[in-house]
This record gives structure tokens, C-alpha cells and sequence, in this order.
């Protein structure tokens, strides 16, 4: 039986629980090359027994590097190293990106709505959350103290790139839950995705050739066309955006999910984000866009590091929001741009005044630091867990017609028929009944990709509550005669 070279050191004093410092020890193992690809790790039971640790623990670990791609595990065999070790180190160019410093000086989701679901009894929209744990009194107390405090200074228009003190936040946000290490001077704060969208036009330049996964989100490529950028639909396979499709396109930027692909739910696995990185260093125009729009949202894991974390060459521009994981009416995203684009930003787009209200801004920035955010999010990642765990187990009764997929992460997951029927009958059987459902189709840009597939729905839970989705769920078995 294999054994690690290294035995690894777990440490009782260590705030990382003991599943993520074996996952992290092992991380490393593999990235630094001491465990090649192929090599086969120790059972979970073997391992847990000279950890003196439980089994349950190490499980975690190896579901943590499985998911982000690092181990494959094999039915009957055990666990794997992935082939990886060529991908991971990208020569740095310090010519291109020297030592600096510098001077201190969207709209995809919408709100629950209770039963109320328009003309249907149960809506399972991929795009709803829910907001019945909101903490609204905390929130207003915060607003409250502003408001008594407020300068007038807090009225002025403020800087173009948001408040310094909200960028210094969010960066400190991002080291500590995505692995992202940036400066507050490269982050841009803006009132959703399409206005940072619109400001990367403006940087770039116009009729830049983009890349899409397909199916994708929608409401971007109807952002980049309106630029008239010329837009390339790359398939997918298991682990994302293909890198030959991708390469035969022509595109100078690439507009990917990693954490969690929308809709697939697909977890891009470490091997393919160092492809991704390779493929953009190779010229200096081009970029990776990443949308990092839920990856708060696992359940079985710690979130998967986002594929800024492994940007050596500074070549991916990083936007998140908090619109999924506060609230739509927040209208607060960001996003962090390489320290090459800074100046091209300052020169054509220095003069544009922040979207956001300084107030708002400053009300966020108090609710992260003051912990609430942590505590928040903490409290809806148990509670959608709850949600999440209660749809797996009502769908079990569809597994004889339906292959479940996309259950790993976010608020929503795929059913793929296993007959003949068209999506189109899917959503009308499920109509009849009063039951919307989100066929997959509209997510796919080109018609021809759409007739080679088998059929699937989307099922989103994020607004339901417990008890419609199991009386919804029942009522989906009856409609498609389960």
C-alpha cells in the first residue's frame, strides 16, 4: 500500500480543522511534485487509522481533492493522483510583471417569494434565493449608526474604484475565502456584473474576440454582443471548457465559471484551470474572465480556491458579488484587475464616478467587519444545506428515468433523462401540473449543440421552503408518471 513520503503532521493547536490540513498537506504534496500522477494514496481507513483520526475526517479531505481535481477516485481501486504536475508551474515573466506599489490614494439572482410563484404552485427557478433569514434588524441598526454618524464627507462622490475602505475589506475576503492575494488598488467596485463588464470594454478595447462555455449565462453574452464583441461558443466535456475548442477559436479572452459552472454545475477540476492559465500566458492580449458568482455555496466541503488563487502570471480578471450571498438589492459586485490593465483603466476610465453610494458601501463594509457577513453566511449555508440534503433525498424515487447531477455546490441541480423525451415535453408535463422547470435549452447559444444532447431540466431550491419542495418534488413524480 502506498504511503505519503512525508508523514503528515497534523497539529491540535492549528485552527484549520484536521480534514483541511490533510487535504492542504496533500495539496501540496501533489503541486510540488512529491506525489506523482498515478501514484495511488493509502485507503481513508488506512489512513485515518495512523492519523488516529476518524474516517469520516480523512473522507472529507479526499472529497475536497477529488472535487478540485487533484485525486480521481476509482471504483474498487482507491484513490489516484491526477496527471497535472507539467500543467501547475507557469514560468513567471518579471519583466512583464515587475515588483509595484502604489499610493493609498449582477444581476443573476432575485429574491424568494414565498408560495406566491406567479401562475405556478411550485417555481424551482435556478436564480431565486431566499431571504427569510436576511438579518434585517442588524442591517438596519448598521444603517441607523451611519446615518447619525455621517459626515459630509460621506455625501461626495468619493473614488471612481469604490471606497478604500470597503477595497481593503474585500481583499482581506478574498485571501481569506477564495485564496485570491491582490491589492486593494486592483479592485473595482461597481453596481453589478454588467457595469464592471462594460468597464472591461472600455480597457480592452472594442471587437475583442470572447470565448463562452455553452451552455453559459446568458445575460453576459448578451453584454459582450452588445459590445460588439465577436463571441465563440466553446463545448464542454466533464471538466469544463475544452481546451482544443478553445484554442480554435480565436479568442482573445475566455469567459469561464471554475467554482460552478452555470447551469452544468460543473466543479472545473485543477488540471484544466492550469490549461486555462497556460493557454493565456502564452499571448500577452489575452485574459481569463472568472465569474465567481456562488462558490460561497458547498456543502460537503470547504469552497473549491478560485483559479485567480493560481494566477501566477497575473493574466485572469476575477469579478464576484454579493447579490447570492446577502441579497439582490445589494447591487454590490467586484472585480480585481491584473496590475497590467491598471493603467490602461486609469487612462480611458478614471473619470467614470462609482456606481455605488458611499453609504451603501460603507454599510457593507461594517457588516463584514464586523463579522455579521461570516455569521450570516454561515447560517444560510447550514440552512441551504438542509434544503439541498432534503431535495437529494426526494429525488432519489427519479433516479430509474433521470440521472441527478450539479448536486455538489450552488442552489440548483440538473435532471437528464434517460428516455426519449424531448425538453420541451418535460416542461409542458411539468406545466400541466402547475410546476415550472427550467429546460437546459435555453442555456445553449447554438442549435446544433441542443439536438446532439440528451434532454435535462434545471430544478433550482435556493427560494422554496422544506415543505415545497417535497410536495413540489411529488407532485413533478406524477406529472412525469414516476
Amino acid at each position: 500500500m502506498k504511503e505519503l513520503p512525508v508523514q503528515v503532521q497534523l497539529n491540535p493547536l492549528d485552527k484549520r480543522c484536521l480534514y483541511e490540513q490533510i487535504y492542504e498537506f496533500i495539496r501540496e504534496e501533489i503541486r510540488s511534485g512529491n506525489l506523482l500522477t498515478g501514484e495511488k494514496l493509502p485507503s481513508s481507513r488506512y489512513l485515518a487509522e495512523s492519523l488516529q483520526v476518524s474516517r469520516t475526517t480523512v473522507d472529507m479531505a479526499y472529497g475536497q481533492l477529488v472535487s478540485e481535481g487533484y485525486l480521481e477516485a476509482r471504483p474498487h481501486r482507491g484513490y489516484f493522483v491526477c496527471e497535472m504536475e507539467e500543467l501547475y508551474d507557469i514560468p513567471i515573466d518579471s519583466e512583464r510583471f515587475p515588483e509595484w506599489k502604489m499610493s493609498e490614494s449582477g444581476g443573476r439572482f432575485q429574491e424568494g417569494i414565498g408560495k406566491h410563484y406567479g401562475n405556478y404552485r411550485y417555481d424551482f427557478s435556478p436564480n431565486a434565493i431566499d431571504m427569510s433569514l436576511f438579518p434585517y434588524a442588524t442591517w438596519k441598526k448598521i444603517t441607523k449608526n451611519i446615518l447619525v454618524d455621517a459626515r459630509s464627507s460621506m455625501f461626495a462622490l468619493g473614488e471612481p474604484q469604490g471606497d478604500w475602505e470597503l477595497r481593503v475589506t474585500i481583499s482581506r475576503y478574498l485571501h481569506a475565502s477564495r485564496g485570491v492575494n491582490c491589492e486593494p488598488e486592483q479592485i473595482i467596485i461597481g453596481a453589478g456584473n454588467d457595469y464592471l463588464l462594460l468597464l472591461l470594454e472600455k480597457i480592452l478595447g472594442r471587437h475583442i474576440p470572447v470565448a463562452m462555455e455553452n451552455p453559459t449565462y446568458k445575460r453576459a453574452c448578451r453584454v459582450f454582443q452588445s459590445f460588439a464583441y465577436p463571441v465563440s461558443f466553446v463545448p464542454m466535456d466533464e471538466g469544463g471548457m475544452r481546451l482544443d475548442a478553445l484554442k480554435g477559436s480565436g479568442a482573445q479572452l475566455a469567459y469561464v465559471m471554475p467554482a460552478h459552472q452555470y447551469p452544468t454545475g460543473i466543479v472545473m477540476p485543477i488540471g484544466r484551470r492550469m490549461e486555462l492559465l497556460r493557454w493565456a500566458s502564452e499571448k500577452e492580449e489575452r485574459y481569463l474572465i472568472e465569474d465567481d458568482y456562488d462558490s460561497e455555496f458547498r456543502y460537503r466541503s470547504k469552497p473549491i480556491p478560485a483559479l485567480k488563487a493560481s494566477d501566477k502570471n497575473d493574466k485572469v480578471i476575477y469579478i464576484g458579488t454579493f447579490s447570492k450571498a446577502i441579497a439582490p438589492a445589494i447591487r454590490i459586485s467586484y472585480m480585481v484587475l491584473p496590475v497590467k490593465l491598471l493603467t490602461e483603466y486609469r487612462e480611458k476610465c478614471g473619470f467614470y464616478s462609482s456606481t455605488v453610494s458611499r453609504i451603501d458601501q460603507t454599510i457593507l463594509n461594517e457588516f463584514i467587519q464586523n463579522g455579521y457577513f461570516e455569521r450570516y453566511l454561515n447560517k444560510m449555508r447550514k440552512y441551504y444545506k438542509l434544503k439541498h440534503d432534503l431535495m437529494l433525498n426526494e429525488l432519489k424515487a427519479f433516479e430509474r428515468d433521470f440521472v441527478i447531477s450539479g448536486e455538489n455546490a450552488g442552489l440548483h441541480m440538473l435532471l437528464t433523462d434517460k428516455k426519449e423525451r424531448t425538453e420541451e415535453e418535460l416542461r409542458t408535463c411539468a406545466e400541466d401540473a402547475g410546476i415550472k422547470v427550467y429546460p437546459m435549452a435555453e442555456f445553449y447559444m447554438e442549435t446544433p449543440l441542443r439536438a446532439k444532447r440528451k434532454a435535462a431540466v434545471i430544478l433550482g431550491y435556493g427560494a422554496l421552503s422544506q415543505e415545497d419542495i417535497v410536495d413540489g418534488l411529488h407532485a413533478l413524480r406524477a406529472a412525469y408518471h414516476i
